[in-house]
């Protein structure tokens, strides 16, 4: 059979096209307690959580959770304390030997436990939560929501880099075999500031 044969029995041989469904009438899945879902959903996708009453105990909590950190980077003003001098002036590549990276996120998602980032929240520094070794975010818990539409009505359309960041590197083979840290951060440790 020749190709335009085959492109021509294709064609004659398509269902018919149908409207899209409007989706205006399906709930948003809600939480009663956004702050306590996304916790459970950061842990089951591989995040490790803990919990501030204030900015001022995050330096503290890096500390006890990272003691063997050789070198941190922080894109927090409040926690630069802890940062190497000058990191946002050096070439992204010479980030390769950060221990921890912290950086902060002003939306989280309770469904899919994942933080939004923008390079402001980066420092402009666009490589900063993928090249580290273990990523740290302060999210505070007025900045929690339920689910993504949600998520995307907050969303300043700001042009520049931003994303959505869910746990840590990880991916899988088809035996179902989970590796966390295969091409991005070992671990993911959301700090909640209540």
């Amino acid at each position: 059979m020749s190709r335009d044969k085959i492109l021509a029995a294709v064609k004659t041989s398509q269902p018919e096209l149908q409207p899209l469904p409007t989706l205006n009438d399906v709930p948003a899945i809600q939480f009663p307690d956004a702050v306590a879902q996304f916790k459970a959903t950061l842990q089951v996708i591989g995040g490790f959580i803990a919990t501030a009453k204030q900015i001022s105990e995050v330096e503290g909590i890096i500390k006890q959770l990272f003691p063997q950190a050789v070198k941190i980077v922080s894109a927090v003003p409040d926690i630069a304390s802890l940062s190497a001098e000058h990191w946002q002036q050096q070439d992204p590549h010479a980030l390769e030997d950060v221990t921890v990276g912290v950086i902060s996120s002003s939306l989280a998602v309770a469904e899919n436990g994942a933080i939004w980032v923008t390079e402001k929240d980066m420092q402009q520094v666009r490589v900063l939560p993928f090249i580290v070794e273990h990523l740290v975010a302060v999210v505070h818990a007025k900045d929690m929501v339920s689910n993504m539409q949600q998520a995307y009505q907050r969303i300043d359309s700001a042009p520049g880099f931003n994303v959505f960041i869910a746990g840590p590197s990880k991916t899988a083979d088809i035996e179902q075999s989970l590796v966390l840290g295969a091409h991005g951060p070992k671990s993911m440790t959301v700090v909640v500031v209540e």
